[in-house]
């Protein structure tokens, strides 16, 4: 791989090499028996499980919802809380959904002799049909565009090398940035190979920094994801809260909801007081628009939430969200409020909060889980949070880090693999796994049913439907002149 990471990479087939695009941690870990179980489950038998579990589910729902083809958002990655409530009822809760995921670094090989992992799994089974890649149209080439995850992003690119048997063009896409090797002309990306202006006919995504302000919202170039995904609730967490609401409303009746903290959309920053009070004064800041951890607050006290106060934004809106914390930490409770049940405790009794998430894609068989990993926060969950914590030393998860020079970073150390060793500490069993699997399933067709909402019959982004769900000014200026 060239060092140089702004310039475009040509990636030829027979490049992939494992130790480029692992974690070495897990690389060299073998997989636990329960996850590879589960990875191999066909859906037929996680719906007469589920049913199984949950009698008031209607089988023929699910298998709908399992099979379902989606037609702007079939890649994507959920991130779920092994959670209980003020009765002890243990589920799996939904934090975000996000488009374009991490996960394959983190993932051991299910098999050995399946080398290139859920790369292959994915480019294969998804990416390759949702893209028809057999219309490749001649002079056009294939892509991946990314701006940030390397290590991954080149994985790809080596497997679809590999696979369709031709060299495939890594793409730095980053924001702000001149990006002069690339443009998008009549709807269609190009970039410049040898100084020639080359047609992408399909692109890999994993731009995920503000996508919609330097990639079309209508492009003649296939991409996967496209950004109306994004838009509608794969990076905008606001939208994605309205697209999991309208969607419970149509499975009402069938058994089956997205489960997620109590939300509250379009709060602005002038009235976060006024529902972290109504929160029990403990509550979750979100801005809809960042990922990768950034502009994610946790409030438990009044100090954290005058320094929120004192902070300066760039967008208008936000969202507030009921606080999953430690059951001793609020004495007003609701049936509605979640508790972490946290890892297994370890030798000096400390349990730690985590989070699970689950990769997974469409293709034309169905759904399919692509991968799996855990992360856990820095400090202990305790039963009283002591003078001077942070509660997001308790309660954050994320391993990304930004640098001030604009560079990311990653956590490793707070990385807990599906392998023998740490999968073990997480508490969690074969129908935890379902029950997140089916989650980020439906959370996934929200956000999908949420994105065909916004295209209307001739293919164009509506929008006005956008601004009437979305009504953020700075956030719309950022791609509307390009739709």
């Amino acid at each position: 791989m060239s060092p140089n990471t702004h310039e475009i990479q040509r990636i030829e087939p027979g490049s992939f090499q494992s130790h480029q695009h692992w974690y070495p941690k897990a690389l060299n870990s073998a997989i636990h028996p329960m996850i590879q179980y589960f990875l191999h489950l066909d859906n037929r038998l996680i719906i007469d499980r589920y049913c199984h579990l949950h009698p008031t589910v209607k089988p023929g729902k699910l298998k709908e919802v399992l099979n379902y083809l989606p037609r702007y958002f079939p890649w994507s990655g959920a991130d779920l809380i092994n959670a209980t409530n003020m009765k002890g009822k243990k589920q799996m809760v939904l934090i975000e959904t996000n488009s374009c995921p991490s996960g394959q670094k983190s993932m051991p090989l299910v098999s050995e002799q399946m080398n290139q992992g859920g790369y292959r799994l994915l480019i294969e089974n998804s990416f390759s049909p949702y893209c028809r890649v057999h219309k490749m149209t001649a002079g056009s080439v294939l892509a991946v565009l990314y701006d940030k995850n390397l290590m991954e992003t080149s994985g790809y690119a080596a497997v679809m090398a590999d696979y369709f048997k031709k060299p495939v063009y890594l793409v730095p896409f980053f924001d702000g940035e001149k990006n002069d090797h690339l443009r998008i002309e009549k709807d269609k990306i190009e970039i410049l190979i040898r100084g020639k202006w080359t047609p992408v006919y399909a692109a890999f995504r994993y731009v995920t920094q503000k996508p919609w302000n330097r990639i079309p919202i209508q492009s003649k170039t296939k991409i996967y994801n496209p950004i109306v995904a994004c838009l509608a609730g794969g990076r905008n967490k606001l939208m994605a809260a309205k697209a999991y609401d309208a969607f419970n409303d149509e499975l009402d009746g069938f058994g089956l909801k997205i489960r997620t903290p109590e939300t509250i959309c379009d709060v602005t920053k002038k009235d976060i007081p006024h529902w972290i009070k109504k929160f029990g004064g403990q509550a979750v800041i979100k801005v809809p628009y960042s990922n990768a951890g950034q502009g994610v607050y946790t409030i438990v006290n009044q100090t954290e939430l005058d320094a929120f106060m004192q902070e300066a934004f760039e967008y208008k809106r936000f969202i507030v969200q009921s606080l999953i914390g430690h059951y001793n930490w609020n004495a007003k409770s609701s049936a509605r409020r979640f508790y972490h049940l946290g890892t297994i405790p370890n030798a000096q009794g400390e349990t730690h909060v985590f989070d699970l998430r689950m990769m997974i894609c469409a293709t034309p068989a169905g759904f399919k889980p692509v991968s799996v990993y855990s992360r856990r926060a820095e400090s202990p969950l305790t039963s009283e949070m002591k003078t001077g914590t942070h509660s997001w030393d308790v309660l954050g998860t994320n391993l990304s880090h930004k640098l001030e020079s604009g560079d990311w970073t990653t956590d490793t150390h707070r990385l807990l693999l599906m392998d023998r060793r740490d999968f073990n500490t997480l508490g969690l069993g074969l129908d935890d796994l379902i029950e997140a699997y089916i989650q980020t399933v439906l959370s996934t067709i929200a956000i999908d049913r949420m994105a065909k909402r916004l295209i209307n019959t001739k293919g164009e982004f509506r929008q006005k439907q956008f601004t009437s769900l979305n009504n953020d000014p700075v956030l719309t200026h950022e791609f509307l002149d390009r739709s």
